[in-house]
């Protein structure tokens, strides 16, 4: 597959989907959370909201680096599909802040009442299991070292 096919598939993936897991730690101490997500394919970012009082929200003001999954849930093994994901995670605010949000709540109506900070968490690298395509077939996706948050993203294509 074309590192384009791959970042196609990938994002294909993310925008059908709307829940992730998020994991994250510091030194003492590890906690996983469900986040609903928003896709942003042109930064490959998810937005969430979440509160700084949450237990992964007070996590992340120590440790702003997590990792998670995207998964469906299907009891086929032939019909697996999932991602793995690591990235680093911020709280936005001003312009970031309402760009965010109106891509949230394109997706999430209901979340326009929220008054929850909205977090962008930046992917650095994804891996895309997808058995549909074969069992254990692999796409993977990783950010080039060198590109700022708000540049496009490039490819790694290890199929």
């Amino acid at each position: 597959m074309t590192t384009d096919n791959t970042l196609k598939a990938i994002t294909a993936y993310l925008k059908k989907q709307h829940v992730l897991s998020l994991c994250v730690g510091d030194a003492q101490s590890l906690w996983c959370a469900n986040c609903f997500y928003a896709f942003n394919e042109q930064d490959m970012s998810f937005y969430m909201l979440t509160e700084h009082t949450t237990r992964h929200g007070q996590l992340l003001s120590v440790n702003s680096h997590v990792a998670g999954t995207v998964s469906n849930q299907t009891i086929t093994v032939s019909l697996i599909k999932g991602a793995q994901y690591s990235g680093e995670m911020v709280v936005l605010s001003g312009e970031e802040d309402q760009q965010a949000r109106r891509i949230y709540t394109g997706r999430f109506p209901l979340a326009k009442l929220a008054t929850t900070p909205i977090w962008r968490l930046r992917l650095d690298e994804i891996k895309l299991t997808n058995n549909k395509l074969g069992f254990g077939t692999k796409l993977s996706w990783q950010r080039h070292p060198s590109a700022k948050p708000t540049n496009e993203a490039s490819l790694a294509d290890e199929t």
